[in-house]
């Protein structure tokens, strides 16, 4: 008894803070890869949770999602296997980041990922999607560049009626001096 005790005290001791599991997964460390298999599969996860960065392994299969957040796996430079299929995989321009990061890092388990959503591509493989099925997402700008496009349009407009008063100004004075002259030269031949 006592002997597993401390076992189990060494497994956690050697566990860093940075390796802290999901609360809805299952962590289990890996002595020979020296980093963690992550099992978050059949949990009805609607998102990616936060992953410790030494995951080697990671179960995400059989959850409800449809997307995953763009960089959300960016820090697992261990991952070397990564199960998402028997998701509703949304398969829209969201779903890019997704279907970039599998290219790169394990081909074969993109080939079993299936779109669920929209129909024109449902069960269609996410690696066979072109960009023309990913679509068209409208991006619409955060309230700050808004604010910035609002008062760059403001600006802009004073610069044009600025420009277009100074025209004015500049056409009045020339008729002014040529009206000026005009008179000089009258009364000079009188």
């Amino acid at each position: 008894m006592l002997r597993g005790f401390k076992l189990q005290k060494k497994k956690a001791l050697r566990w860093k803070s940075s390796e802290i599991c999901p609360p809805s997964c299952n962590c289990k460390p890996l002595e020979e890869m020296k980093g963690l298999q992550i099992d978050c599969s059949s949990r009805k996860l609607k998102e990616v949770p936060a992953l410790p960065i030494n995951t080697k392994r990671l179960y995400l299969q059989n959850n409800s999602l449809t997307t995953v957040s763009p960089g959300a796996f960016d820090s697992l430079l261990s991952l070397e296997e990564i199960k998402i299929l028997d998701n509703p995989w949304n398969c829209d321009c969201h779903i890019l980041y997704l279907k970039l990061w599998m290219e790169d890092i394990s081909e074969s388990s993109l080939a079993n990922v299936r779109c669920a959503t929209p129909a024109s591509v449902r069960m269609k493989p996410l690696k066979q999607l072109t960009g023309n099925e990913l679509g068209i997402c409208k991006r619409l700008l955060p309230i700050k560049s808004l604010e910035f496009f609002w008062r760059d349009l403001i600006l802009i407009a004073a610069a044009i009626f600025t420009l277009i008063l100074l025209g004015w100004a500049l056409r009045a004075s020339k008729k002014l001096v040529y009206l000026k002259n005009k008179n000089k030269k009258m009364y000079m031949k009188l």
